[in-house]
């Protein structure tokens, strides 16, 4: 069974017009779930990686597994105000504003390999924004990867106009 077959659609949801991509039923499906870790792993196992840089709140649950299984370090790339120690913080634009997320100083060393992953791409601009917070800290981005892609909305197009390598297990495209 595909990847995308688990993910269910809220239709207007959280505003009119959207069309919410909803992974909790992956997530509550173990041969789902355990597909997406193992598309990742099979990706990444022959990959030289040290850290992943989770983005908040979806990102931590598919990475966290994925660390552990490719024994590196996990990174958990947060909103303002959630990280205990000294961060660094990059902001970034919403469609209705901007926002901002931190990451701790410490957390990622230069030249550190560096695979960025959340569940999700649609604008891009938290994706955009934790690719500038690796590289402020020296880091080196070996691809970003997420669950899925919304291409109509163009994130990964503002990714890889960044030049970043990107890839996605699954898309829905103008559906």
């Amino acid at each position: 069974m595909s990847i995308k077959s688990h993910i269910r659609t809220i239709e207007n949801y959280p505003i009119e017009g959207v069309m919410f991509r909803d992974i909790t039923t992956l997530l509550s499906n173990p041969e789902g779930f355990g597909e997406v870790i193992e598309e990742f792993v099979s990706r990444y196992k022959d990959v030289q990686i040290d850290k992943i840089a989770a983005i908040e709140s979806r990102g931590f649950i598919v990475a966290a597994p994925l660390a552990y299984l490719l024994n590196v370090g996990l990174v958990l790339i947060r909103k303002p105000g959630k990280l205990p120690s000294k961060t660094i913080d990059q902001d970034y634009e919403l469609e209705y504003g901007t926002d901002k997320i931190e990451v701790h100083t410490d957390a990622i060393n230069k030249g550190d390999k560096v695979l960025i992953l959340d569940d999700l791409i649609a604008t891009g601009g938290s994706a955009e924004a934790a690719v500038k917070l690796v590289k402020k800290m020296h880091g080196e981005i070996i691809e970003c990867c997420f669950v899925i892609d919304l291409p109509d909305i163009g994130g990964r197009a503002r990714l890889e106009n960044m030049g970043q390598k990107v890839f996605t297990l699954c898309e829905f495209d103008g559906e």
